[in-house]
């Protein structure tokens, strides 16, 4: 059963990284770098801003904290100790990965930092904004999915470790936002059992 899912997983990544050209290359080349998404992610904290101004700071350090945890765990906890070989790295597969620019990235794949990072910081914001803001929120969830995706076409990761990166990715998002809303509710009722004294 492990060693069917292991070659589905190869045959779909040399699917997705034999469909290549030019200017596909060019696309998901940046669409993976992280620098590129820079103005999306000004926007997104002007969103955020826009959303709650009185608790954006606090916003901002419960971003930076989805981030870093899903991050720790997917590079240090899971990758040293699972150590699956990234696509271009392995090799049974290295020969037949198309790279682009040379790129293939470090030794370790599962799972996809990048896609439980996107995943994570998507899940937080949906969660964050719950129905409001419906356009925002199919945007930051179609953003998680191109990035991650661009991972699979440039070869550097299996989709297996994209997909569990991104169910990693969701987990971690969607339950810092419950701590934050409870966090949230607490500093709510005790401003209002403070008037109520006052």
């Amino acid at each position: 059963m492990l060693e069917s899912l292991k070659n589905l997983d190869a045959e779909l990544l040399l699917f997705f990284n034999r469909h290549n050209n030019p200017f596909l290359d060019f696309i998901f080349y940046w669409f993976s770098d992280k620098w590129f998404w820079i103005p999306f992610y000004a926007l997104l904290i002007w969103k955020v801003f826009r959303y709650d101004k009185s608790n954006f700071l606090l916003i901002l350090f419960f971003i930076a904290l989805v981030i870093t945890i899903s991050d720790q765990i997917s590079s240090t906890l899971i990758k040293e100790n699972v150590m699956r070989l990234r696509p271009c790295h392995d090799p049974a597969l290295a020969s037949q990965i198309h790279l682009v620019k040379g790129y293939c990235g470090g030794q370790y794949g599962f799972v996809s930092s990048h896609a439980a990072n996107v995943f994570a910081l998507a899940a937080f914001i949906a969660s964050l904004l719950k129905r409001r803001n419906l356009k925002l929120q199919k945007i930051v969830w179609v953003w998680a999915a191109v990035v991650s995706f661009s991972r699979i076409y440039l070869g550097v990761h299996f989709p297996g470790d994209v997909i569990c990166g991104a169910l990693l990715g969701l987990i971690v998002g969607n339950s810092i936002e419950k701590i934050y809303s409870l966090l949230i509710n607490r500093i709510q009722r005790y401003k209002a059992n403070r008037k109520t004294l006052v």
